[in-house]
């Protein structure tokens, strides 16, 4: 059942490794399916990163993942939960290392596969949250109100401030 959710945090454990195994975390290096972390990488939107790397998958992140970017490990992470296929995806202030551009490729890919997956994204920044089916709005840990972007954006005040700021 662990196999079926795919969490991605705000905070991501690189093992000194290579890309792909940082991908296909923890499975030796001969059970790493190449298809799996090729596809993750596309929807994670590493493809032109990977490519402008001499060693491609293969460079190593260092400890922790020093020699990358908190955005680079950030869809490092998210190119990791969609290796598995998982059937829940939970993005915990997953994209918010990313530039806005890059956040919006990442999270364009990740809701195509709406229908296909339950997705839960917690988020601060409404542009994460735009095209989710259901949004929880919460205040002081508390939920205060619920309903889709619009519905909130038109009942809401304290939603309605927050999409005038962003």
């Amino acid at each position: 059942w662990q196999n079926s959710i795919g969490v991605v945090s705000q905070n991501i454990f690189l093992a000194d490794a290579s890309i792909r195994e940082n991908i296909a975390f923890g499975l030796p290096k001969n059970e790493i399916d190449e298809s799996q972390v090729i596809l993750g990488s596309k929807l994670a939107n590493l493809e032109s990163f990977i490519s402008s790397l001499p060693n491609g998958l293969d460079t190593r992140v260092g400890e922790r993942g020093i020699q990358l970017s908190g955005g680079q490990r950030q869809r490092i992470g998210i190119a990791r939960a969609l290796y598995n296929n998982a059937n829940v995806l939970i993005f915990d202030e997953a994209t918010s290392a990313l530039d806005g551009v890059t956040e919006k490729k990442v999270m364009d890919a990740i809701y195509n596969l709406a229908g296909t997956k339950t997705i839960i994204a917690i988020a601060h920044r409404i542009a994460t949250v735009k095209k989710c089916d259901s949004i929880f709005l919460l205040d002081q840990g508390k939920i205060i109100d619920r309903g889709t972007f619009d519905s909130l954006s038109s009942k809401n005040e304290l939603f309605k401030q927050m999409t005038e700021l962003a």
